[in-house]
């Protein structure tokens, strides 16, 4: 393979690569080169070209960035809050009356630590669907990371009308930099609560400007039912009939669908944001994810809100997503590791439409995670492979020792080099306080 010779150049060697990929593929004993914030070279260290500048070596794993296709990351400031309740009763008596209060200082300083702990956990890539776009950026920007975020359209008391969400949402697009780390799009909340003639808006202006449209869909079993009632039509079909779909839509949960969904979400190639977790503590159901697999259907991995999984450790994610495929296919071989590992990798990129990031190949963004097998977690190996099933089944974020995004280092030793993760922590207890009435 030819390098890319000029710029900041970086080699770094590890005890095996992961590349993110379906397959699973692990080299070992591997060196990545690094050019400009890309990656120009992967593969074993005997077959690599003569090295040029700095040269990182670990003593662990390298893994892609993990892409994580849903959260409202702000949200830990509500962690912990509403613990026991369905999801229709947790948003109208706990989530909804505190966001009430949220100013857009709330949101910048819970994005930043909730960024933070994102990185800390190899999270490189979040699809952060919540208020405060702007801010939201500001925040992704100071620590580093990457963030595609879905302007929300909601009707929430206090907000503008929704198609003036809408039209802000557009504008917001054309803003800033295109230098992959920061990308907006639109997201209306769900068909529940948007009217579907400004969902086939909303469509159409995601469409003609190649943006990512972002909604929930299908998460409970009851929320389409008055839809349902008043068309005759399931969600899925009600958004096809309104030319929702189409261009990059991006549908989170899709807990509740049929066959005949599954068909056409097969036929508009829409993609999913599987969230085991979070559909597990809300008791909302368990996902079909072995026959939207089957079906070719993108599927990419998201931990939800920090109020609703309480985690935002995709690793773990990862895990969950392959025991509760195993156990409702009464199947060990439902979801393989490397499958698992490829929903937050290489597919959870492939679900954005972002083929610029989520696999350690040569000419992807040089997001990489260093994790730290110096543990008895991840021994005996016999074979390469072995290293994706001790990553699934034992590992986690707490093993994440080192991360660079586009290049540039961002975690060190296990700790957030842009910010100040312990003052923000502080910060978002006082905010939590306010927001919640403690303090009041």
């Amino acid at each position: 393979m030819t390098r890319s010779v000029g710029g900041m150049q970086q080699r770094f060697t590890a005890r095996a690569v992961v590349v993110g990929d379906r397959a699973g593929s692990v080299v070992p004993d591997a060196v990545v080169d690094v050019t400009d914030g890309l990656i120009s070279w992967v593969g074993p260290a005997v077959e690599a070209p003569a090295a040029a500048g700095e040269v990182i070596a670990l003593p662990g794993v390298l893994l892609p960035g993990l892409v994580n296709t849903h959260s409202h990351a702000p949200m830990v400031l509500f962690r912990g809050q509403g613990e026991g309740l369905p999801l229709d009763r947790w948003l109208a008596e706990v989530m909804w009356p505190r966001e009430a209060r949220l100013t857009g200082d709330d949101v910048e300083v819970a994005m930043t630590a909730a960024s933070a702990e994102l990185l800390g956990n190899g999270v490189t890539t979040s699809v952060e669907m919540y208020f405060e776009a702007e801010r939201i950026a500001a925040a992704v920007r100071t620590t580093g990371a990457r963030a595609v975020i879905p302007a929300p359209v909601i009707p929430l008391p206090g907000f503008p009308p929704m198609d003036e969400q809408v039209a802000a949402a557009v504008e917001l697009s054309r803003s800033g930099p295109d230098d992959g780390q920061v990308e907006f799009g639109l997201g209306p909340h769900a068909a529940y609560t948007v009217p579907l003639p400004l969902l086939t808006k909303i469509a159409e202006a995601t469409r003609g400007h190649d943006l990512l449209l972002h909604l929930h869909v299908a998460e409970t079993a009851t929320e389409g039912a008055d839809l349902l009632a008043r068309h005759g039509l399931s969600v899925p079909a009600l958004l096809a009939a309104h030319d929702v779909l189409g261009g990059r839509v991006l549908a989170a949960h899709c807990v509740h669908l049929d066959d005949g969904d599954l068909e056409l979400w097969q036929e508009y190639d829409v993609a999913v944001a599987h969230c085991p977790a979070s559909n597990a503590k809300l008791a909302s159901g368990v996902m079909r994810l072995r026959e939207m697999l089957d079906r070719g259907i993108r599927v990419g991995l998201g931990t939800d809100g920090p109020a609703s999984n309480d985690g935002l450790d995709l690793l773990a994610d990862a895990r969950l997503a392959a025991q509760l495929a195993r156990l409702v296919t009464r199947d060990a071989t439902a979801l393989s590791a490397a499958e698992a590992l490829w929903l937050a990798t290489g597919a959870a990129a492939d679900a954005l439409g972002r083929p610029d990031i989520g696999q350690l190949v040569a000419g992807r963004r040089a997001d990489l995670v260093h994790v730290d097998t110096r543990d008895l977690a991840f021994e005996p190996v016999g074979d390469p492979e072995d290293l994706l099933a001790h990553l699934v089944w034992s590992g986690g974020g707490r093993h994440v020792r080192d991360v660079w995004v586009g290049g540039r280092q961002v975690v060190a030793g296990g700790a957030c080099t842009t910010v100040d993760a312990a003052a923000l922590r502080a910060e978002v207890v006082q905010r939590a306080a306010r927001l919640s009435g403690v303090d009041s």
